[in-house]
């Protein structure tokens, strides 16, 4: 008899610039006892299987019997009421790519070290996405003037990242009417709109003369690297090609 092999565990934690959000990636053949968690998991199953049990029914998803790889996220209770009061996701098992596309955008904003704004906004859209969530609070008509106080927030100081919450704040408004009214009005969701300013002052300080990694931290990525990524999925060239063509 062929002796099962010993059990594959390999495990990355993230923590993330948004309080109450990390990631975890792992790879296990463990089977694990009965046991709860504090907080709420959102994943998704990359390889294998698993059969276990939820406070929503049995829990099988993708039939396998290779050591099994999956991805969470987990978030804090308070992080969830705060972003989604009410939400209720009542199926333990989803089949749903605009659900696995929204885990894997913020595994990637985790990863990157993107900051609070971003990745608040990218748990409000996987929220919102989810299949059975609820539908969003409608925009005032009067939220005009809000959303503009709102974007002169992002305007004025693009180097400090306000959070959703504190948009919203300024706004008036919860952070779902925020984030649909913002990108309605503007036609950029805020990050977006943030990460606009921090191109458009980027290239600014690149055209002064300024060291690329100056120009970096003065526009608020948060290193070079970032800025760089920006530049070319926003803008199609590099920073170094940007400095090349000014002379810098």
């Amino acid at each position: 008899m062929t002796p099962r092999p010993a059990p594959i565990d390999a495990v990355r934690i993230r923590g993330s610039a948004l309080p109450g959000l990390q990631t975890i990636a792992a790879e296990s053949a463990r089977s694990f006892p009965r046991h709860m968690h504090d907080v709420y998991g959102i994943g998704v199953i990359d390889r294998g299987g698993q059969r276990s049990a939820s406070g929503r029914g049995a829990v099988e998803a993708v039939r396998g019997d290779e050591a099994r790889a999956w991805r969470m996220l987990h978030l804090a209770p308070a992080l969830l009421a705060d972003a989604a009061p009410g939400l209720e996701l009542t199926r333990p098992v989803l089949n749903d790519p605009a659900l696995r596309h929204g885990v894997e955008r913020l595994f990637a904003g985790v990863a990157e070290g993107a900051d609070a704004l971003a990745l608040e906004q990218g748990v409000l859209e996987l929220l919102r996405d989810a299949p059975g969530a609820l539908a969003p609070e409608p925009v005032p008509r009067i939220a005009s003037v809000a959303l503009e106080r709102a974007r002169a927030r992002i305007a004025d100081d693009c180097v400090i990242a306000p959070t959703l919450a504190e948009l919203a704040h300024e706004a008036g408004l919860s952070r779902w009417q925020l984030l649909r009214g913002f990108a309605a009005a503007f036609g950029l969701p805020p990050h977006a709109w943030l990460q606009q300013c921090r191109l458009s002052r980027a290239r600014r300080l690149i055209a002064q003369g300024r060291a690329l990694a100056d120009a970096a931290a003065g526009a608020g990525f948060a290193d070079q690297s970032h800025m760089t990524r920006a530049f070319v999925r926003f803008l199609g060239f590099t920073p170094g090609a940007y400095a090349a063509a000014h002379g810098a």
